[in-house]
């Protein structure tokens, strides 16, 4: 039964040739730390001819009031942004749209992780998937944890189906031994098998003690991408920000003497692990 939740776009007839596609997904939340899972995907997104073929209502999936003090309402509730009295911004709904580039048989999915109606949610995803000919899942996220800013991030995956553990070794991906709380591409993960699709997530590690855009996790994650997937990308400008980005961290790490501390012992860590791997992270 097609889902009341997702709309297909105008024209999407000529996209529903794509048989094999490969959809990349972003979510922000959960797993979108460094803006790593988001900006990595906007990053292979750019300087190609992409059609809108479908979009997810917001309205169902997500929590816009919560009871409680107004420090933790907030959290919840969607951004507006006035001046002088004039509404400049409505109320900042999270928007869930698929967009593809036919000629390379890519679809890209930019949204929001679910609050609610998980199963419901990737049912919209699966049905666009089956309309357009996706065959193939993709996708990236982030996690914070003890690799430094000045080291490249380390890379884990997760695999729909045992034959795809090949590319582990292939590209230098580390498989995940992981028990704790899922995230929602977690759950894609899962059904992906029984919807005849295969399915790759991968999963940066990137500086715990950090907040904001990671302009380096997203370069090297963006580059490691795009290998696996064989596609062509310019990195010029995401490794001169990267540059900048890691340059200006280092020097206000560098005057809290604490911190830098931390730094140079969790540097020290890694390098031994490599040193002790007989390798080093691409």
């Amino acid at each position: 039964m097609p889902s009341e939740v997702l709309h297909m776009a105008g024209g999407v007839e000529g996209v529903e040739r794509m048989e094999g596609a490969t959809l990349l997904v972003a979510l922000t939340g959960w797993m979108d730390g460094g803006d790593v899972s988001t900006g990595t995907v906007k990053r292979l997104m750019e300087n190609r001819t992409l059609v809108e073929v479908g979009r997810i209502d917001a309205d169902p999936f997500y929590i816009f009031n919560f009871p409680g003090s107004m420090e933790v309402a907030a959290v919840f509730r969607p951004e507006v942004r006035m001046k002088k009295g004039l509404i400049r911004r409505g109320p900042k709904i999270p928007e869930n749209v698929f967009h593809a580039d036919v000629g390379d048989k890519l679809v890209f999915f930019l949204g929001a992780e679910p609050n609610l109606r998980w199963q419901s949610f990737a049912d919209a995803i699966f049905e666009l998937c089956e309309r357009v000919g996706v065959k193939r899942i993709v996708f990236v996220g982030s996690f914070g944890g003890t690799v430094p800013h000045t080291r490249e991030p380390r890379l884990y995956g997760s695999i729909s189906h045992a034959h795809l553990a090949e590319i582990f070794a292939a590209h230098n991906i580390r498989p995940s031994d992981y028990s704790g709380p899922s995230g929602f591409s977690t759950l894609l993960n899962a059904q992906a098998p029984g919807r005849g699709m295969e399915m790759v997530s991968f999963v940066a590690e990137i500086p715990g003690y950090l907040n904001g855009e990671n302009p380096l996790s997203i370069e090297a994650v963006s580059r490691r991408l795009a290998k696996f997937l064989n596609l062509p990308i310019d990195l010029a400008s995401l490794r001169e920000a990267s540059n900048t980005w890691e340059a200006q961290v280092s020097e206000a790490v560098q005057k809290d003497e604490e911190l830098a501390q931390t730094v140079r012992k969790l540097e020290e860590a890694y390098d031994n692990e490599l040193i002790g791997q007989g390798g080093e992270e691409e």
